[in-house]
């Protein structure tokens, strides 16, 4: 591979889904009364989201109507190829829910970004069920190019849990959905989980979260704690599986946090680790028995951050999250991805970033991830993905690597410091 070798770009967050209404070929007919009075109440639902400052009436009009035709690519798999191949994006990973605007495409019963805890668990597995088996139709079409994300409503009876992620894997999907919150259900840390966190890993499907659900009865019509949080609910599950021995009781169970950021992770790897390390501001408190090792280490071995749009600064943090952790994303279609202009912001993003790094955070370690074959995708990497140069990287690589020397040594510093005295655990 030259160093001017078009890069393999595959985003670890996009989203596909069927306009509402035509879900109903795909959900069991003794549900379809239910999913009328469902359709019957989307109005009613977007008079609300306008309301509380969730959707803007302005923004909504001119957003379709300058992206009229490639919206069309959320479930119209020749025009999705289209914007993917025009985007540079070889392969993808699809959440559900194409329109984040109107909420045109919520999957029955608002189970997609939505899916919580608090959904009826009838209702929750009979709209999952539905989305997951019109998904596993239309990533089979270019499967190559698609790893489709099972809706799975965790907190409904496990047999039933189990059976779904068995179902899903076997008709294509590679990825699992679980909801962000439980509602009034077992936090994930209880021992009821462990037979979906076993399935999970021995499907070999990663087990995901994704940005959308939050307590919202809890805002009123203060708009600006709903966005001050929403990243911060489908990251908790993390250090609910973490301490609670999850990891340890599941070594291949793969974790990941979509469409929420990275910035927040360094911080947290750091408070983790000098806890377990024994920093003085923890040594009160009982051994972590659950853990055999620092949670960093679970971190690099077994979860992954899918940071859509991913920032300058949350770049300039990577040797801290480690640089396989971070799978970038276009949220292909929503307006706050970077379609369709997804080639301009990788320049103003990634310009002096070294290219070995960019090729592992643009492609390679989603693909590890998420079980692409590089192999088959490659050829057509070199036919739409654009090139360092494209993205503004310069030839001379050994000048942007020593540029960033010292921020790559000094790393994770808190696993260097000599004031703690555990360090010598079993790594």
């Amino acid at each position: 591979m030259t160093d001017q070798e078009p890069y393999l770009i595959i985003s670890s967050d996009c989203h596909a889904g069927l306009p509402t209404e035509e879900y109903r070929p795909y959900l069991d007919s003794r549900f379809h009364r239910d999913f009328d009075e469902f359709l019957a109440g989307r109005e009613r639902r977007r008079e609300e989201m306008t309301r509380l400052g969730i959707r803007n009436d302005a923004f909504a009009a001119k957003w379709f109507q300058d992206n009229e035709e490639g919206l069309r690519g959320g479930w119209d798999t020749v025009q999705r190829l289209k914007e993917l191949d025009g985007d540079g994006v070889a392969a993808e990973v699809v959440f559900p829910d194409a329109d984040a605007v109107d909420s045109r495409t919520a999957a029955p019963f608002g189970v997609g970004l939505g899916l919580s805890g608090d959904h009826d668990p009838e209702l929750g597995m009979a709209g999952a069920q539905a989305h997951n088996r019109w998904l596993a139709n239309f990533v089979s079409q270019n499967p190559e190019r698609h790893c489709g994300v099972a809706l799975l409503p965790v907190t409904a009876e496990v047999t039933k849990v189990v059976a779904e992620i068995h179902r899903a894997g076997e008709s294509g999907l590679g990825a699992l959905m679980i909801p962000a919150l439980w509602g009034d259900n077992e936090p994930y840390h209880d021992r009821r989980y462990d037979p979906v966190w076993a399935a999970a890993a021995e499907c070999g499907m990663p087990v995901l979260t994704h940005s959308g659900s939050a307590p919202r009865h809890e805002y009123g019509d203060h708009l600006g704690i709903f966005v001050s949080e929403v990243t911060w609910w489908p990251a908790r599950p993390l250090w609910f599986l973490l301490w609670s021995g999850v990891f340890e009781r599941h070594p291949g169970l793969r974790f990941g946090v979509a469409e929420s950021g990275c910035w927040w992770l360094p911080n947290l790897l750091w408070f983790m680790d000098r806890l377990y390390l024994g920093a003085h501001g923890g040594k009160k408190l009982s051994p972590f028995a659950e853990l055999k090792r620092p949670p960093s280490e679970y971190l690099d071995r077994q979860v992954f951050v899918c940071a859509t749009n991913t920032k300058r600064r949350e770049l300039a943090q990577r040797y801290e999250i480690g640089v396989d952790n971070i799978l970038w994303g276009s949220d292909f279609p929503h307006p706050e991805g970077t379609w369709p202009d997804t080639r301009a912001w990788l320049r103003r993003t990634f310009h002096d970033i070294p290219v070995t790094e960019t090729r592992r955070m643009l492609g390679l370690a989603a693909a590890e991830a998420f079980g692409f074959d590089v192999a088959k995708l490659t050829p057509l990497a070199r036919r739409i993905g654009p090139t360092p140069a494209d993205l503004g990287q310069p030839d001379d690589q050994e000048a942007v690597v020593a540029s960033w020397a010292r921020s790559r040594e000094v790393g994770r510093h808190w696993l260097t410091d000599h004031d703690f005295p555990t360090l010598g655990v079993t790594r």
